[in-house]
């Protein structure tokens, strides 16, 4: 009776035990276990639910083709980037605004090429400060930038362009074309990313801007230590970057390498690498594009576009073992059959530990899902199987929650099929559970 209630209770919500073990002082009566019990290994009926599409990108002044994912403020509302288009044709920042009729889209910010950038492949994120940065791609070499909203008393509608600020402008040396990972904030409010290309030999950096926008490298690749860094980082508890790179670190991949898993540590005013994983065999993944999220023991999670014993991508488990030397473990196959179809987007994970993501071309039709792997087994399951329709299609974005646990994302294709080259320049999307 024992083991059976502690199985109960355990599946029960923490704050239905608080309740529980408040109220019985600590004295557990049988009748009460019994009920306890019941209510946990109860059958609960199943959850419904439902795609619907937020907007649909036109190709005008709202952008198109959404590569990056979604952005929360404090009042409801979304914030992204669509990579082209715009009213001056190099992309846009755009928010949804959450209204008793559903959801209103007003453009931002537009760019036009120049000195402003152009071209955006990774999502705004709230400084500590409450505003809004990103980067862009290309002028020269990309840059990274604020935005600020109009004073209210110059602006009576939601059509008003906000003000960009360009904090860097990247030359080459110091880093090339941002891709597609978040900034990263420090306490100082410091900003932490990585260009895919440039630094000291070309193959990409990491770099950190103060606020006031003076930049430093903190270390450039090589090629063996790998290349090419997509996505973002992320910080431990002792102040240590993690990421990923696409390419480099050994000899797989026609020689030059098939991507990794970085450490930058901290030490003296310096940066030290150390890889903690090097991706040479095909049935482990190949090309990591998306970032990595870590778990309450300390275990990293990451995806990557191809490989795996499926062709098409994994999702894999990095478990620390000692001073630079962690466990890979694929947690997940995709089978699309071959092709660069995994994650691109960074995985999140949820209070109960499933994990969460996108893939470009996975999912029964070959255009994309969403998809969910349930901890503790890892259970496989596609919550929307995209047809490149007016659905959208090959997602490259994170996917971001509410607090009800509905889900939110941008799909790259499909939406409006007479935009661009008859493939659509992408939606925003919701699935309700």
């Amino acid at each position: 009776m024992k083991h059976l209630l502690e199985k109960a209770l355990h599946c029960l919500p923490q704050s239905s035990l608080a309740l529980f073990f408040n109220r019985s002082s600590g004295a557990v009566s049988v009748a009460l276990a019994i009920v306890v019990m019941l209510i946990a290994v109860a059958p609960q009926p199943a959850q419904a639910q439902t795609f619907s599409v937020l907007h649909t990108f036109t190709g005008g002044a709202d952008g198109g083709n959404p590569d990056a994912g979604l952005t929360w403020d404090k009042a409801g509302n979304l914030y992204g980037t669509a990579h082209g288009y715009g009213s001056g044709g190099h992309g846009t920042v755009y928010r949804l605004t959450h209204g008793d009729s559903g959801w209103a889209f007003s453009p931002l910010y537009a760019w036009s090429g120049g000195v402003g950038g152009a071209a955006p492949l990774a999502r705004v994120v709230f400084g500590p400060n409450g505003i809004l940065y990103g980067t862009t791609t290309v002028y020269d070499y990309g840059t990274v930038f604020n935005l600020r909203p109009p004073a209210t008393a110059a602006c009576k509608t939601l059509l008003c362009p906000w003000t960009e600020t360009v904090l860097h402008t990247f030359e080459i040396l110091d880093g090339d074309y941002p891709g597609y990972g978040d900034l990263l904030f420090d306490q100082a409010g410091n900003i932490y990313g990585t260009t895919t290309f440039g630094g000291s030999s070309r193959l990409g950096t990491v770099y950190e801007l103060t606020p006031s926008g003076t930049e430093s490298v903190l270390y450039s690749f090589a090629g063996s230590d790998g290349e090419t860094p997509e996505n973002g980082l992320i910080f431990d508890n002792a102040g240590d970057l993690y990421g990923t790179t696409a390419n480099g670190g050994g000899s797989g991949c026609n020689g030059s390498g098939c991507g990794t898993v970085f450490e930058l540590m901290p030490a003296n005013g310096a940066w030290t690498q150390c890889t903690l994983s090097n991706f040479q065999n095909g049935n482990d993944g190949v090309n990591p594009y998306a970032g990595l999220i870590f778990d309450q023991l300390g275990n990293l999670y990451g995806g990557t576009i191809g490989g795996g014993t499926g062709g098409s991508g994994t999702v894999f488990e990095l478990t620390p073992v000692g001073s630079c030397t962690w466990t890979l473990k694929t947690l997940h196959n995709f089978t699309a059959g071959g092709g660069e179809c995994g994650p691109y987007g960074t995985l999140v994970m949820d209070g109960s530990g499933n994990l969460y993501g996108t893939t470009k071309c996975d999912g029964a039709t070959g255009n994309g899902n969403v998809f969910e792997l349930a901890y503790p087994n890892w259970t496989y399951t596609s919550l929307y199987d995209f047809t490149n329709g007016s659905d959208g299609g090959n997602p490259t974005s994170n996917v971001i929650f509410d607090a009800s646990g509905n889900l939110y994302g941008t799909a790259s294709t499909g939406g409006n099929l007479s935009c661009g080259s008859g493939e659509g320049c992408g939606v925003v999307w919701k699935i309700t559970r």
